[in-house]
């Protein structure tokens, strides 16, 4: 009876082992596959951004804050109070590990893409997007940083405002959010949480003032939300599909529904015989 009672057991345990077996086979090859759909193929278009006007208004307040530093004397009165604070209550590590924070977004962007977790567009298109992202952000803070000429709070230059760290962390996490965020609001809390973390590293290394890390923070939001509102527009016009969909995205849908035809009804005469000609155009 007790050899009985084994052999069933260990009959029901093989067959759960091999059912979870296959299963995991099965995950595997269908992560397999959509990661290779994911590398190789790209859509005749891409979706535009779907941003509501509000969200644009934070990021432009904050670099608008930074910006007055300049002119407000009470915010820089701030940014002296708070370079003291950091400075007398310092509590963070020694080594720069913002140098790292600032590009944790993107990894993660990708490393999920990697594990089967894919945003809205594919690899190709989002490798696009970020690229442009990055350009508008550096590009930006590179210009701003030489023209404002403000100092350091450690007197190391004259390239304070705004911070770039700031700026490329928190444009990183943005595209972690357009990429990620309509499956889980954790993906974005994540991304910009790695975001702050570097903006107040920044701060608390005396490399910038606060002002400088509101304005790179806000600078980094715009970026990838300008990408991601011009490239569908660049994209989408290097396909016949694509050009078709701006053409039409204005139409109602029955109307784009409709099958695009064109005809012809035209009085004729011939032979002394009046008659009527009628031509199509599919």
């Amino acid at each position: 009876m007790k050899r009985q009672r084994l052999a069933l057991f260990t009959a029901i345990l093989f067959f759960c082992l091999q059912n979870v077996y296959a299963q995991v086979d099965t995950a595997k090859k269908n992560i397999a596959d959509t990661i290779k759909k994911d590398l190789t193929t790209a859509p005749d278009t891409v979706k535009h951004l779907h941003s509501k006007g509000w969200t644009f208004i934070p990021p432009a307040v904050m670099l608008a804050y930074g910006a007055s530093s300049f002119a407000i004397e009470p915010l820089r009165r701030l940014d002296r109070s708070i370079y003291q604070q950091a400075n007398d209550h310092n509590f963070v590590v020694r080594s720069h590990i913002e140098d790292y924070f600032q590009y944790a977004p993107v990894v993660l962007t990708y490393g999920l893409n990697l594990v089967g977790i894919h945003g809205k567009n594919t690899f190709l298109d989002r490798t696009l997007l970020f690229v442009l992202s990055e350009g508008i952000a550096s590009g930006t803070a590179f210009i701003v940083k030489h023209a404002s000429h403000r100092l350091r709070p450690n007197n190391a230059d004259y390239y304070s405002f705004p911070s770039g760290h700031t700026t490329n962390a928190f444009a990183e996490a943005e595209f972690m959010s357009q990429e990620l965020g309509a499956k889980s609001w954790v993906y974005s809390a994540v991304g910009y949480g790695f975001a702050t973390t570097t903006g107040i590293f920044r701060i608390y290394h005396q490399d910038h003032w606060f002002s400088d890390v509101v304005a790179g923070a806000g600078l980094g939001i715009l970026s990838t939300k300008a990408a991601y509102l011009i490239y569908p527009y660049l994209r989408n016009h290097l396909t016949k599909a694509g050009r078709e969909k701006e053409r039409n995205k204005d139409l109602p849908n029955e109307l784009k529904k409709q099958p695009k035809t064109s005809s012809i009804l035209v009085p004729s005469y011939r032979d002394g015989n009046l008659g009527l000609s009628f031509s199509m155009q599919l």
